[in-house]
């Protein structure tokens, strides 16, 4: 049974999937904020600038950037909690056949994946450095930055196995089988994916284009998740994007405020870094993981149909 077929495992009618996408979003959007705004909330002088704080993203209404981080991601964790619970109770599935066809994870192509990108990531971040040290800050804070570590390792994995089991777990998994087939929830969840990212601070300073970046992104994490029939390549990749964007390198107008090691002084422009990756890294990377594990049939696997097992 491929990934995809997962879903024909336990529950799996129209319904109970619309129902389980709306309490994950419920559980992630809703309960998951709450502790965030609590906290803001003693943050500020009164209600009023609460408000006009909160309506301006990511802001961090004059709290700690670690404690702000710390409850960002756990919004992230209520709402993977919350995806587990779906799969578990409405779906009568496990918790496995939401991230992998295989008999169990396969934590080794999630540490390879983490490795040889977040490798990858650090020798750019070096090359940019380098390339233009003016517009760079030295910011290394010890006890803030080991405080970071921490809650980079501990949290951001959550934080970005909810993005990949919701969008190319659960997601393409149940629309896959309601299609019959493999390249509409591709498409579909790639551009979902982007759309979601749409909120975030850079497109607003940036421009519509770099949409370009997380819709390339999402694609290349759905195309290696249906290569592979699992998550784990997607899992590890995603990890290792997030964290080396929260502890190396900092921007007054990006998602991941924090106590980084670099600040990037330089004013928000659509480079050659936001179309770089997409068209260049990703194919090479596309290729190592297409050589080490043997894949194969890439029209079957992308463009295939879905057949009940």
């Amino acid at each position: 049974m491929n990934f995809i077929q997962q879903a024909y495992k336990g529950k799996n009618n129209f319904f109970s999937f619309l129902g389980g996408l709306v309490v994950t979003i419920l559980g992630w959007g809703f309960l998951g904020s709450i502790p965030l705004a609590i906290v803001a909330v003693f943050y500020t002088k009164d209600t009023h600038q609460y408000q006009i704080e909160a309506n301006t993203n990511f802001m961090h209404v004059g709290m700690d950037k670690n404690l702000y981080l710390f409850l960002m991601l756990l919004s992230f964790v209520i709402g993977l909690v919350t995806l587990f619970f779906v799969v578990k109770t409405i779906h009568n599935r496990s918790i496995k056949s939401v991230i992998t066809s295989r008999k169990k994870i396969d934590w080794k192509r999630i540490f390879f994946s983490f490795t040889i990108w977040f490798t990858i990531s650090v020798i750019m971040l070096i090359v940019g450095y380098f390339s233009e040290p003016d517009i760079f800050i030295w910011n290394f804070k010890p006890v803030p930055f080991i405080l970071l570590v921490l809650v980079s390792f501990l949290f951001i994995p959550l934080q970005t196995s909810l993005e990949e089991l919701l969008f190319r777990g659960y997601m393409m998994q149940h629309i896959g089988m309601l299609v019959k087939n493999r390249w509409f929830p591709l498409f579909f969840t790639s551009i979902l994916f982007g759309v979601m990212h749409g909120a975030n601070p850079e497109v607003d300073k940036i421009g519509p284009m770099i949409m370009i970046f997380y819709i390339g992104t999402g694609l290349f994490l759905g195309i290696i998740t249906l290569m592979d029939e699992g998550t784990e390549l997607a899992l590890g990749f995603h990890a290792a994007n997030n964290i080396v964007g929260a502890l190396f390198i900092t921007q007054d107008w990006v998602v991941f405020q924090t106590d980084a090691l670099l600040i990037d002084t330089s004013e928000p422009n659509l480079s050659l870094e936001a179309f770089f990756p997409v068209f260049v890294l990703y194919p090479i990377l596309f290729y190592i993981f297409y050589r080490k594990y043997h894949w194969s049939n890439i029209k079957k696997h992308l463009f295939g149909k879905i057949d009940k097992p």
